[in-house]
């Protein structure tokens, strides 16, 4: 299977949270504390609910996220699998150690990915890292195309937020998809068009704004401490320090009602809303627990929200006039 456009599965269950905790000296990386059985109950009820693409990534959990995943998945081949190669690090002391730069580097890390998925083949392999510049990326994508052609990989893509990384490897023949953050505080309508210009798949990471948009979240919630969320990193715009953006909350508040159409929940709302801007577009909501896979899952019963509902929807939000991404 190829994940592409001729092949959209629309929705995707992002696999970031389930792979536990993992650093950058003292910041946390991941969700929290994870319980790996709960994790592959959770993959499992949300293929039950019709869910066929999975999106994970090397460093996820340092390495863990791909084993889970891998395990949870052993046997199945009517799912679509992508992770990412960009960041390195030590699976032993679950810190990051730094950044992909060559093409040795590139090819140890898909087979790496490979290893700890358990599978001869990968659907996608995005690059990880956003804010490398094209011409940086070079080596990477050239170890990444000759994967496809030996087999060992469907296609590739880039996980980032600047358009002209996006276009500058759109007519590659392997290059089929962009990850990029997009929910209803962040429409990245420069990224999106980019992406449609090219007829590329355009996947979606934080479709609910780290959790904001489950609806679950006010602004007493505590986190863990192992939780990325408690951290003050500049490019986190929901959260900061375990608290949520009180802005991000009032304009979810004020249109929450909305999301709910058609008995939706408000997490299928946002999911709904992120598929009505554009047909291009797969986001891809993470989850650590059963719950939450199922009702992900079961947003496919439901589909966009109706146009008219967009219409309302813009009228009443309240976010920052969009913007070139942040400086690399």
């Amino acid at each position: 299977m190829t994940l592409d456009l001729n092949n959209n599965p629309r929705l995707g269950m992002g696999c970031w949270a389930i792979g536990g905790p993992f650093w950058a000296e003292d910041a946390p990386l991941g969700w929290g504390e994870v319980d790996d059985g709960e994790s592959i109950r959770a993959i499992h009820a949300a293929l039950d609910a019709g869910a066929r693409y999975f999106d994970t990534a090397s460093v996820y959990g340092a390495g863990h996220s791909e084993v889970v995943l891998g395990a949870a998945l052993k046997g199945r081949e009517d799912v679509i699998i992508s992770t990412k190669i960009g960041n390195l690090f030590d699976a032993k002391s679950k810190q990051v150690t730094g950044n992909v730069a060559t093409r040795e580097e590139a090819v140890r890390e898909i087979e790496g990915c490979l290893r700890r998925l358990g599978r001869d083949h990968v659907d996608m392999i995005f690059l990880h890292l956003n804010e490398m510049t094209p011409e940086e990326a070079a080596p990477i994508f050239d170890a990444l195309e000759a994967a496809r052609s030996a087999g060992k990989i469907g296609s590739f893509g880039w996980s980032t937020d600047f358009p002209d990384s996006a276009a500058a490897y759109a007519e590659w023949p392997g290059f089929t998809a962009v990850q990029h953050t997009m929910n209803l505080w962040v429409p990245a309508s420069a990224v999106l068009a980019t992406i449609e210009a090219h007829g590329l798949l355009s996947v979606n990471r934080m479709p609910m704004a780290m959790g904001v948009f489950s609806g679950k979240y006010t602004a007493s919630t505590t986190l863990q401490p192992s939780d990325i969320r408690t951290n003050f990193f500049d490019w986190m715009e929901y959260f900061q320090g375990g608290q949520v953006v009180p802005e991000v909350l009032d304009m979810l508040e004020s249109v929450k009602e909305l999301l709910q159409t058609g008995g939706r929940s408000v997490a299928q709302g946002a999911l709904g809303w992120i598929w009505a801007k554009s047909p291009n577009t797969c986001p891809i909501p993470g989850f650590r627990t059963v719950a939450q896979a199922e009702e992900n899952a079961r947003t496919l019963q439901f589909g966009p929200l109706p146009e008219t509902v967009m219409v309302e929807i813009e009228a009443l939000v309240n976010r920052p006039p969009e913007g070139p991404p942040r400086a690399r």
